[in-house]
């Protein structure tokens, strides 16, 4: 399964919208994606499995590479 990670970059800064970042990671669940990216040092704001049409409009982004680890 695909997930969308929403995340700020540094977790010891307040979180601001417009500094949010997205990033595609393959996992099993949400649990197993917040242990790939828990060494990076991200402040989660919020994990979205992507599937069906959903998947294949964020597939049509050009910012759009998923993050396997």
């Amino acid at each position: 399964m695909v997930f969308k990670v929403y995340f700020q970059e540094n977790s010891k800064e307040v979180p601001v919208r417009e500094k949010t970042k997205v990033l595609y990671v393959e996992g099993e669940s949400v649990r197993d994606v917040r242990k790939k990216i828990n060494d990076r040092g991200f402040n989660v704001e919020f994990l979205q499995e992507v599937t069906g049409a959903f998947l294949e409009y964020e597939k049509q982004n050009e910012d759009y590479k998923v993050l396997e680890i």
